[in-house]
């Protein structure tokens, strides 16, 4: 209720102008939120996005980075951006799917085969058509960054093929497609934000959750969840987006700055992200954590009907487009 509250505030100050490109004497002030904490690779990439933006600008152009949800949730930083209120955000493509159907491709389980033809399908000409998909809701897609893959942590027992899931209540994003592959693995999909989740783990509202190893170590999760089966079942890429409507306001040579800063913030980030990953799994395992590698076919057989429900959809023709990518 206290982040609401604050979110509200904020809100509140950006109706009344504080936000949308603004200008500081000279200066064009670019304001973007994302939930993640400090020490995240995906904020460091962001503090490697600001600063490249303030030397290329020559200090006329000034990234301010909102972390921890201040500015709110996920959900509602997309909101605010269609609405021109925030102008920038750092989000994951699942709830983005509620805003773009499109979206909802990275979040079909199993379609990547691994991280290499994830980057593949992301640089080229999918990635491209998905990162414009949005601009007809007011959202300028800039680049996507590494979130590595998700998979299962639970308190109880180790998800070690899908009749472990049974019975069992996991929290997903506000994702429909992450929902529906919980349900076709036999679990009880729960929604929950992102910073609810720890005290609903704690609680036993959910029995486990799902996510990327950094994620997992940098919630603390491990302190509650001390099972993490590596199941890999979907590699959901996070999205930099910015405001269509902060976009269009800027001159065409910042325009073509910050579309620089975020493509070079990518290298950067990726990079981080896989120094990140493997410092995540030591630290929880030397914290007690018990890591497993179930056989992934049994899972993959489970989602076959998901799978063949997108025929003939334009979420089909889009996996159609990515299996074939080499």
């Amino acid at each position: 209720m206290a982040r609401k509250a604050v979110s509200l505030v904020i809100l509140v100050l950006f109706v009344l102008g504080v936000s949308g490109c603004g200008k500081k004497s000279d200066v064009t002030v670019i304001k973007m939120g994302h939930a993640l904490d400090t020490e995240h690779p995906v904020h460091k990439a962001m503090l490697f996005m600001a600063d490249k933006l303030k030397e290329k600008s020559g200090g006329k152009v000034v990234l301010e980075i909102y972390p921890g949800e201040q500015l709110g949730s996920e959900r509602e930083m997309i909101e605010q951006a269609q609405m021109g209120l925030l102008d920038m955000t750092k989000v994951s493509t699942s709830p983005l799917e509620s805003f773009i159907p499109s979206m909802s491709v990275f979040s079909v389980p199993y379609l990547f085969r691994n991280s290499e033809h994830l980057w593949k399908v992301l640089d080229g000409h999918v990635g491209k058509k998905l990162l414009q998909a949005g601009e007809e809701k007011g959202l300028k897609g800039l680049c996507y960054f590494d979130a590595g893959s998700r998979s299962f942590y639970t308190k109880e027992k180790p998800i070690l093929t899908p009749a472990d899931l049974e019975g069992m209540k996991i929290r997903v994003q506000e994702s429909n497609t992450s929902m529906q592959m919980i349900r076709e693995l036999g679990a009880s999909p729960t929604p929950i934000a992102w910073g609810e989740l720890y005290t609903s783990l704690q609680q036993g509202v959910v029995d486990g959750a799902e996510n990327n190893p950094p994620s997992f170590y940098r919630s603390s999760h491990y302190e509650v969840c001390k099972h993490y089966s590596l199941d890999e079942h979907t590699m959901v890429p996070d999205i930099v987006l910015m405001s269509l409507k902060s976009w269009n306001k800027l001159p065409a040579d910042v325009q073509k700055m910050v579309q620089e800063v975020a493509d070079e913030s990518v290298v950067y980030q990726k990079q981080l992200w896989k120094e990140d990953t493997k410092k995540a799994l030591d630290a929880v395992q030397a914290q007690g954590v018990k890591v497993y590698n179930p056989d992934k076919a049994a899972f993959r057989q489970k989602v076959k009907k998901m799978h063949e429900s997108y025929n003939g959809t334009e979420v089909g023709k889009y996996m159609q487009e990515i299996e074939q990518v080499q």
